[in-house]
């Protein structure tokens, strides 16, 4: 399987890891950035975690928890997100990296994972937000759909002011929504699902009302939301994710990831797909940005759940591998 990053490095692009100041993350995980077009400016937002992440790729040195294991402090079980804001310049390196400021909001800590994850920057309305899934709140786990806007101060940090917690459409009874794609040019709208897509708009009171909802489904997995719904061409452009989560020859949870790029004309219906593809060759990979600058694309991702990259491709070359069949 052709990897995303093999071709696009052969054929003219640039990748760069983003890193923190380890004394100020504890050295503990980086992963999940997300990246937004600002006039120019280009904003990333990176996932920071409490724990160091493990996976055995080629099941040959396994945990004995597993292939895949979660390892965190002794006096903190809680699985811990925080988020920072920061810039790239124009060589990829971050720059003014700060974490946001949530001290406006205490979380929950009423379930094991705690925090906002798996953030998409955006801006609607000139207002900047990030909006992820938090299961804090509930004592089950209920996982839906934030929206938060944040402000920068005068010193540069990233401060959150607001919180919206979505609840979905048509089924209030259900227990995880996440990986909801923001369409970056139209305000307070979400691709929910992918395939068959069902777009929807989302109200201040949080509620939540499907605008459109297509019976095409092309593609034979079940497709999960991945980077922002970004204007492309004529229509619209994700990067998506597939998940297969199985269990290992002794019991033990484990997954493989893919991602794949869709097009929608503005009626949301499917007019383009790729096959399912490799970020960088590894079984766990996560993308959940994309944008475009000039003339080219960047796309943010993590690798392993322990680091966080950027890569900057032209688009020439983007578009041969996502329209030219090479993907």
């Amino acid at each position: 399987m052709i990897t995303f990053c093999n071709y696009a490095l052969e054929h003219g692009a640039v990748l760069r890891p983003m890193i923190i100041d380890g004394n100020t993350t504890g050295m503990t995980g980086l992963m999940n950035p997300s990246i937004l077009n600002d006039n120019g400016r280009m904003l990333v937002n990176i996932r920071h975690v409490n724990y160091t992440f493990y996976h055995s790729e080629k099941k040959l040195f396994q945990h004995p928890f597993g292939p895949l294991t979660y390892l965190h402090p002794e006096d903190d079980m809680h699985l811990r997100t925080w988020n920072w804001i920061g810039e790239l310049d124009n060589d990829l390196n971050l720059i003014n990296c700060n974490k946001i400021d949530t001290s406006n909001f205490v979380d929950q800590a009423n379930w094991e994972f705690i925090g906002l994850e798996d953030v998409r920057l955006i801006k609607w309305d000139n207002e900047y937000y990030t909006t992820g899934v938090r299961r804090d709140i509930k004592p089950n786990g209920e996982g839906r759909m934030e929206l938060c806007k944040i402000e920068q101060l005068s010193n540069g940090v990233w401060k959150e002011t607001t919180r919206l917690r979505i609840e979905p459409p048509n089924d209030p009874d259900s227990y995880c929504e996440k990986n909801w794609m923001p369409i970056l040019d139209q305000p307070f709208h979400y691709v929910k699902w992918s395939n068959p897509t069902e777009a929807v708009k989302i109200f201040p009171d949080g509620t939540s009302k499907t605008i459109a909802l297509t019976d095409y489904t092309p593609i034979p997995r079940d497709v999960r939301g991945g980077s922002q719904v970004m204007p492309y061409r004529d229509g619209y452009l994700a990067l998506t994710h597939e998940v297969d989560l199985f269990k290992s020859e002794v019991g033990r949870k484990d997954g493989v990831y893919r991602h794949r790029f869709i097009y929608w004309d503005k009626n949301w219906n499917i007019k383009h797909y790729t096959g399912d593809f490799s970020i960088m060759g590894a079984q766990v990979e996560f993308s959940v940005g994309m944008a475009q600058k000039d003339d080219d694309i960047y796309i943010t991702f993590g690798y392993q759940d322990n680091a966080a990259y950027v890569i900057k491709t032209p688009i020439t070359v983007f578009d041969h591998m996502v329209f030219g069949g090479v993907l």
